[in-house]
């Protein structure tokens, strides 16, 4: 579906919290209000904060309208093992209430909702490696559809001893453990009240195949291309991977239009459905 026939949206902010040089979970996680959350939900809610921060969007009242949209595979894998070993080593109600929430996927999107008051659209995607990327697209619709003010779309995966073990019995050896996260909102929007576009979304398409995904997205045009570069930065980053490609490319983007593909290429592949999307420069000010 291309930008003509939906309203134009643009990225206005972007953040990373994921592990490494400049992010120290072991730190950055800790502190009030993080004691009985997951460790995907911590990084979730972290990156909430900066993504909006840099939107200039924290605090402010179209939150109440706005939208979460995250991606993640593994988000929760930790806590539904850890249910399922304690009631396997006694019975259900050896299970903390505290847990409980935290066996829904969705759990993450629901705290980030919590700690900003975003009462809008609540959505989890975790539908492979495609999913990040489905993401953006189903926030952009959101925003299209007048269902959402704005979007805040998150790609989260953790490293947690029950993910380790996954990706180690599929022949992994690196992935990524953190969250990175995008401000998507109507350009009118930004425009009015003088935000930066930092890009726009100019077209998604998925399918069976790369080639379809592709041209369903309008990108076979685009000679500039990001599939592979998160994986062989970050090692595999799953649901996070469309989120990731889409903050590389904003960081990127000059004066040409990038397109983004997972699910197939160079990149990382579950054998699913390919997701591909167009992101442009600004197109200007002028609505």
């Amino acid at each position: 579906m291309s930008t003509s026939a939906a309203m134009r949206t643009a990225i206005t902010g972007v953040a990373w919290a994921v592990a490494g040089p400049d992010f120290d979970p072991a730190t950055a996680l800790a502190g009030r209000g993080m004691r009985h959350k997951d460790r995907s939900s911590r990084f979730a809610v972290r990156v909430a904060h900066r993504a909006l921060e840099d939107a200039g969007l924290l605090g402010a009242p179209e939150l109440d309208g706005a939208a979460v949209v995250v991606s993640s595979n593994f988000g929760n894998l930790d806590p539904v093992c850890d249910s399922v070993s304690t009631i396997a080593a006694g019975c259900s109600r050896d299970v903390s209430p505290m847990r409980v929430p935290h066996l829904s996927s969705a759990v993450s999107a629901a705290w980030v909702a919590i700690e900003h008051g975003i009462h809008g659209p609540n959505l989890t995607l975790c539908n492979g490696t495609s999913s990040g990327l489905d993401a953006v697209a189903a926030a952009r619709n959101l925003i299209a559809a007048g269902r959402a003010t704005a979007a805040l779309v998150i790609g989260v995966e953790p490293d947690t001893p029950s993910v380790a073990r996954l990706h180690k019995e599929t022949a992994g050896t690196r992935w990524i453990d953190g969250a990175v996260g995008l401000v998507i909102e109507p350009v009118q929007h930004a425009v009015s009240r003088g935000a930066r576009i930092r890009a726009e979304i100019a077209g998604y398409g998925k399918a069976a195949d790369e080639r379809s995904a592709v041209q369903a997205a309008g990108g076979t045009a685009v000679r500039r291309r990001l599939d592979g570069e998160p994986t062989a930065r970050f090692g595999r980053c799953s649901g996070a991977l469309g989120v990731v490609q889409c903050a590389m490319a904003v960081e990127r983007l000059g004066n040409e239009a990038v397109l983004a593909v997972a699910g197939g290429g160079s990149g990382e592949s579950d054998g699913t459905s390919v997701a591909a999307l167009v992101l442009t420069p600004p197109r200007g000010r002028d609505i």
